[in-house]
């Protein structure tokens, strides 16, 4: 009866342990699937950019063939309304990151996006990096959390700008987001705790991004220099 007892039990973790790996191929498959409708999508919209741009070359004959007549005519007015037009058009076209790290690319492009959407000004500069050392879901967490971060501390701001770098600095693997601040945001809480209520949304994620960044011996620091709230990781290459 007790060996009866032992082989049910068993039989049942084993069937458990089948359960849990079946809920966790099935979730992966779907992730798998969402990501690649994403990569998809995204695909096209580099192409529609790639296909605005090229347009917009082409037609930039014409454009100063236009502004060299209304300024022979001595029609400044209209001239600067031409250009004013063409900005229009230059505005609206906004770049797409392109990397080898897919996943990189899917985060900034849509963080970028909704940071635009938010009428943001965004300004990136990215290397072609592959933080190989991070797990995936580790680096969404950081990249994400750190992205997060700065746009909602822009929507506070009078002046909505944001900075992103990401590039290679003495053996590390950098990303460096910054936002625009009125007010010292490390004065009123210098330890970043999070609380929604607080004017500044910084210590949202701030933990989270200091352990993973411990995780792989990095480092990370928080600070403010040129009217600009600084997070910066450093993960070892």
């Amino acid at each position: 009866m007790r060996n009866t007892r032992k082989e049910y039990e068993a039989l049942q973790r084993r069937y458990e342990a089948l359960w849990r790996e079946k809920e966790e191929a099935v979730y992966e498959r779907n992730r798998l699937k969402r990501q690649e409708a994403h990569f998809v999508e995204q695909g096209n919209r580099i192409l529609e950019l790639h296909e605005k741009v090229r347009s917009l070359k082409h037609d930039m004959k014409n454009h100063m063939l236009v502004l060299a007549t209304y300024l022979e005519e001595g029609n400044e007015a209209a001239a600067k309304s031409y250009i004013s037009e063409i900005l229009d058009q230059l505005n609206a076209i906004h770049s797409y990151i392109e990397t080898d790290n897919a996943l990189m690319n899917h985060i900034l492009n849509q963080k970028l996006e909704e940071a635009r959407r938010k009428k943001i000004t965004v300004k990136a500069e990215i290397e072609n990096l592959a933080f190989q050392k991070m797990e995936s879901m580790d680096f969404t967490a950081v990249l994400s959390n750190l992205l997060d971060n700065a746009i909602e501390a822009c929507e506070k701001e009078e002046t909505k700008d944001l900075q992103v770098t990401i590039g290679k600095r003495r053996g590390y693997e950098m990303i460096l987001v910054k936002n625009k601040i009125a007010h010292s945001v490390l004065e009123d809480n210098p330890d970043l705790i999070s609380d929604k209520e607080e004017k500044s949304l910084h210590g949202m994620g701030v933990k989270k991004i200091r352990a993973l960044t411990e995780k792989y011996d990095g480092l990370c620091d928080f600070y403010e220099k040129e009217h600009y709230f600084c997070a910066c990781v450093f993960i070892p290459e």
